[in-house]
């Protein structure tokens, strides 16, 4: 009988790598409880909000940040490195966090708020939550597709708690999903996600221009392949 196709990779990843997955996620079972679901600024007065983007090529990976403050580009960085972590289902920051901290720490000025693409975890710390833990600033994590959890009402719930909400920014499009990564409550998350969004795009602005940027750095990387 074949294994579901997460269990047959991690499988093939521990005999090929020798990776300890199961301490890797205890350590985010850890992490997970240092998680705060509320407001730590006052975001109606949050003026440089980035969002961030990672992309691969081959055996490069590339995290690219852009920094929007009032509306308005202010700042672009990327990070370029090797692909040195495997692709494991539900340990994804453990491959791209080196690379994503690469690019947020060129930044000149620290930003009040970062969007990162993420989806509700199994574990509750994906992506966005374990940046948010290591770079210490506030995160939302947005997703157009559910990995966990159950929708009521447009509300995510995973174990029976409210983590995340349904958003339809756009008409004929698919939802989104938006929920906190830490440092932020759930209903700042979805007021500022609907304050960042501009027609006739789905994704908040910053998110949508990370991905613009990541693809014009991928694009420079290919050249030189």
């Amino acid at each position: 009988m074949e294994l579901p196709y997460e269990e047959q990779r991690i499988k093939e990843v521990v005999e090929k790598y020798g990776i300890d997955v199961k301490k890797l996620e205890q350590e985010q079972e850890k992490l997970s409880k240092l998680l705060v679901f509320k407001d730590s600024i006052n975001f109606d007065v949050a003026e440089r909000i980035a969002g961030i983007e990672t992309v691969f090529a081959k055996n490069k990976i590339i995290s690219a940040i852009v920094v929007l403050q009032n509306g308005e580009l202010v700042e672009q960085e990327y990070f370029e490195d090797k692909i040195r972590f495997p692709y494991i289902p539900g340990l994804r920051a453990y491959r791209e966090l080196p690379s994503v901290m690469g690019a947020f720490n060129k930044l000149d000025e620290k930003p009040d708020l970062v969007f990162i693409k993420d989806s509700i975890h199994p574990r509750k710390l994906g992506m966005a939550s374990h940046f948010s833990v290591i770079a210490s600033v506030p995160v939302i994590g947005i997703s157009d597709s559910l990995i966990v959890g159950e929708i009521k009402d447009d509300s995510i719930f995973l174990n029976n708690k409210i983590v995340g909400k349904v958003l339809r920014p756009k008409v004929g499009a698919n939802p989104i999903y938006v929920s906190p990564g830490n440092m932020i409550s759930l209903k700042t998350s979805v007021e500022l996600t609907k304050k960042m969004i501009k027609e006739p795009h789905k994704f908040p602005e910053p998110l949508r221009l990370a991905r613009k940027y990541a693809k014009e750095v991928l694009e420079e990387v290919f050249k030189s392949f």
